[in-house]
Parts: structure tokens; sequence; C-alpha cells
């Protein structure tokens, strides 16, 4: 009967000893993720500092602002040239603000007188207005 005993003991820990080491074998899942089973963890998106935030949207503010100043005032020296400089810029920060967000951006080329066009930026104002941004 003792024999048997040592036997069965020697059994059980010979199991746990392997399925300890299958269980901690390298390329596996990670043990968080195996314990959750179809709950499996996933990789959050860090959340942008709200101060970053704040500063973006102050200054597409004071952009739109200056682009309603150049378009109201026909007096203006060089318009269309002021006018193209603050729409890029514009166009710029609106990027880095879909950036922020998640939002898929086309990167606009960045040769002279290329810039984004009407329907993206509408787009990229719609996406973020709907996020809650607003400017």
């Amino acid at each position: 009967m003792a024999w048997q005993l040592m036997v069965g003991c020697a059994t059980a820990t010979t199991v746990a000893a392997a399925w300890w080491a299958l269980r901690r074998a390298p390329g596996g899942a990670p043990d968080a993720q195996r314990r959750r089973g179809p709950f499996r963890a996933r990789r959050r998106r860090p959340v942008p500092d709200p101060l970053e935030t704040l500063a973006l949207q102050v200054r597409l503010s004071e952009l739109a602002a200056e682009m309603r100043r150049i378009e109201a005032d026909p007096d203006v020296y060089a318009r269309a040239h002021h006018y193209l400089a603050v729409q890029g810029a514009y166009d710029a920060l609106l990027r880095e603000a879909c950036r922020l967000t998640g939002l898929p951006v086309e990167d606009a080329p960045l040769r002279a007188g290329l810039h984004a066009g009407d329907a993206e930026r509408f787009r990229e104002e719609l996406e973020l207005s709907a996020r809650g941004w607003s400017w």
C-alpha cells in the first residue's frame, strides 16, 4: 500500500511539473490573457493630454479667425498669399488634431502650392466636431 501511495504522489508531481513548464513555454500567450479566456486584454490608446488638446483647439480657433479676417478685408496686401499660408497652417493643425484623437488622416504633400482638398478638410472638421472638439 505504501508503494502505491509513493507512485501516486510521484505521478501527480510529474504531471504538475510538466503542466507548469508547458504553461510557461516561450512564445505562448501571457498568463493574464490565458486566464481571461475570451475576454482578452486589449491595448488601449493612451488618453491625450487635455492641455495639449486645449492648446490645439485654441490655435485652431485663432487660425479660423485669421482666415475669416482675411476673407472679410479686401484691402489686405497679397491677400491670396496670406490666405493660402493660413489655410495650410490650419490644415496641418487639423491633421495633428485628427492624429491626436486617433482618426485616419490623409497626409497632404509638403510642396509649396499644394493643399489638402476642401472635402478632406470638411471631413476632418466634422469628425472632430462629432468627438466634442470646438474651436
